[in-house]
């Protein structure tokens, strides 16, 4: 009998008055006794950061690469937990000697860096709320943060303080303060200046303040930062996350690490690269802050990416699919230019540690042989120290996640979380290894619970129990900022809905299968999950990226794909097309041949044929957040890739009832 990692604590209820049926709640087997609670000690995050000052003050907390003239990037260079210290202090008295007080809001624009975290830890100090700027959301969402949240004081990255000012005559009746992570010109000052705001260098807005002030007082209660979602339609939206529900998120991610792995300490090295602005990389920055663990940032360039992490050697690495894919290629070119010696012995020593996986045992303990003879050299992929690998943000494919826990030397753990579940409400164990495939169990802070979703056939009584993932707890979020409307569709009695369609596994591990959003129905009356549809269509190799669409006075679907370039030049050359890629995907037989392997794709995994295509276009330029078609974390925007693509879809209508 396998080992289930869940326990029932509250019976599910029957459909009543139209309100659908709703499963049994659950929590993980590691809070059966009750969910995590905040020591009563602890008021803010701030108090994460002061006590590791008092512990380690001399140990590296946060490193970089130098550049020199020559444009050459030097080793990392460290500042200490209490240069940190300083610095946050002195950040502190300087907004509080503009008039800054608790409560009041503060946006940080910019990509990952010291000075990032020293302006959030600023904030912390004087209990003022941070709010992350994205730099992926285009101006437009920039002004509209800063102007939504009210939003008085800037600490933002040199090279976008020009974005800022541009905005700043929409903005100024709020903002009146732009503090550059380096360093401003004359032109810059003055054009602030026009606008009635002020901009300082990082240094000179640091001799603003001083070392030796009270701190104010801070509770549990007071909202720790705003953070907005890209969200797939309309604006941003708000989410107010308490210091609670923060310091909570963080200590379940001790406690979890404490029962089933080992808690981070102070000679971890974390990777930082993922953004500041999303939550995720947030929480795990303060764990590594709470642990006195070292974090070093990478250089912002995606082509640069690997070589930071070889030259950092980390050992708590957290990633998104898209890297783990690209580090999963990158080893995989590696053992197929080794030669057909060197290729049989992975294999052989892949297929051996994965039957001792799949047996249960441990992660170090399935092939230690293999794992110096064969495995020490791929885990130099990510610098040869990582013993912690997470996965968020999307769903990490099968045969990736089975070849990372078995070649890199590191568990894994595949989470799900939102921004308004303040990161991570589900985790996989790292060690379990039947739990791959899925996001795992409940956290420690957390409840969860299935409700049915009638229309799309999702029956959370059932044997099979599936429908919209509930959650109840601590870390949750206090609401959409200035959006009670928004707030009131997902609370209800208490319960956050998350819009995610989930499927209970009988170890009480949760599987990830559709989102209730992403649904429309065709003329005969049929309801389409398209999310569940596209990945579907994503398992065909020849492409990369796809777009499903159907309209309610049609019968059936359409798609816009982005082709998998090599697949298509291949296909080419066997066909004696000399065509280059742009003028390929105009080519009427090209597109009936991806068409066609798309639907042999959708066969072979059982859609229906309501559910088969019609007509596709194929994209040469992938969906992008240039464009406004894709989020920051690479969710289709349906509505804006409508509205780019309508005269396409009108043709491939028009073109299918021919």
């Amino acid at each position: 009998m396998a080992e289930v990692y869940t326990v029932k604590v509250e019976e599910g209820t029957v459909e009543i008055d139209g309100k659908p049926s709703l499963g049994p709640v659950y929590r993980c087997i590691y809070a059966k006794d009750g969910l995590l609670e905040l020591p009563s000690d602890l008021e803010s995050p701030w108090d994460f950061f002061r006590d590791t000052v008092k512990r380690n003050p001399s140990n590296p907390m946060l490193g970089w690469r130098q550049k020199t003239d020559s444009k050459v990037v030097g080793p990392y260079v460290w500042l200490t937990y209490e240069e940190v210290y300083d610095a946050a202090i002195q950040m502190g008295s300087a907004m509080r000697s503009l008039g800054l007080n608790p409560g009041d809001r503060c946006g940080i624009y910019g990509s990952n860096c010291p000075e990032w975290i020293i302006a959030m830890e600023a904030c912390n100090s004087c209990a003022v709320t941070y709010v992350p700027l994205y730099d992926t959301l285009g101006p437009s969402a920039v002004e509209f943060i800063i102007n939504h949240a009210e939003v008085s004081i800037a600490f933002v990255q040199e090279k976008k303080i020009s974005s800022i000012l541009s905005c700043l005559d929409r903005c100024s009746s709020n903002l009146k303060t732009i503090v550059s992570f380096g360093n401003v010109s004359t032109t810059q000052k003055k054009e602030a200046e026009e606008h009635d705001a002020s901009c300082f260098s990082w240094g000179e807005f640091l001799q603003l303040g001083s070392m030796d002030w009270d701190l104010p007082t801070k509770k549990k209660t007071d909202i720790c930062t705003i953070m907005y979602t890209s969200g797939t339609t309309g604006e941003p939206k708000g989410v107010i996350i308490k210091n609670e529900a923060f310091m909570a998120e963080v200590l379940s991610i001790d406690h979890i690490l404490m029962l089933t792995d080992r808690v981070a300490g102070e000679n971890d090295v974390y990777f930082s690269f993922l953004p500041l602005a999303h939550v995720y990389d947030q929480i795990m920055e303060t764990y590594c802050i709470h642990k006195g663990s070292s974090i070093g940032f990478w250089q912002g360039d995606v082509r640069f990416l690997i070589e930071d992490v070889q030259t950092l050697k980390p050992t708590i690495f957290c990633g998104v699919p898209r890297v783990f894919d690209r580090i999963c290629s990158g080893i995989n070119s590696k053992v197929s230019s080794g030669g057909a010696l060197q290729s049989t012995l992975f294999h052989y020593a892949y297929n051996y540690k994965l039957r001792y996986l799949e047996k249960g045992l441990p992660q170090h303990k399935a092939a230690p042989l293999f794992d110096r003879l064969v495995f020490d050299k791929t885990k130099q992929a990510l610098g040869g120290r990582v013993r912690i690998l997470l996965s968020g943000a999307a769903p990490l494919p099968r045969h990736v996640e089975e070849f990372l826990r078995i070649t890199s030397g590191s568990t894994l753990s595949q989470g799900y979380g939102l921004t308004e579940s303040c990161a991570g409400c589900f985790t996989a164990i790292g060690d379990v290894f039947s739990m791959i495939g899925t996001v795992g169990i409940p956290m420690t802070t957390i409840e969860a619970r299935l409700e049915s979703v009638p229309e799309m056939g999702y029956d959370a009584l059932s044997s099979e129990a599936r429908g919209e993932i509930c959650l109840r707890g601590i870390t949750l979020f206090s609401g959409y900022h200035k959006r009670q409307d928004l707030t009131e569709e997902v609370m209800v009695d208490g319960w956050f809905h998350t819009g995610d369609i989930g499927e209970w596994q009988p170890n009480g591990a949760m599987k990830i299968i559709d989102r209730k959003k992403n649904i429309f129905k065709l003329s005969q009356g049929e309801y389409i999950a398209v999310e569940s549809i596209e990945n579907k269509y994503l398992q065909c190799p020849l492409i990369t990226s796809i777009w499903v669409y159907g309209n309610s006075f049609e019968s059936f679907l359409v798609a816009v794909v982005v082709p998998e370039r090599k697949a298509l030049e291949d296909w080419a050359l066997e066909h004696n097309l000399t065509d280059n890629f742009e003028h390929l995907c105009a080519n009427l037989k090209a597109r009936k041949y991806i068409m066609d392997e798309l639907n042999s794709t959708a066969l072979k995994h059982q859609l229906r044929g309501f559910e088969l295509l019609k007509a596709v276009h194929l994209e040469t330029i992938p969906f992008d957040i240039e464009r406004d078609l894709i989020t920051p974390t690479f969710k289709l925007k349906r509505p804006q890739m409508l509205k780019y693509y309508k005269n396409h879809i009108d043709q491939l209508y028009k073109e299918a009832k021919v």
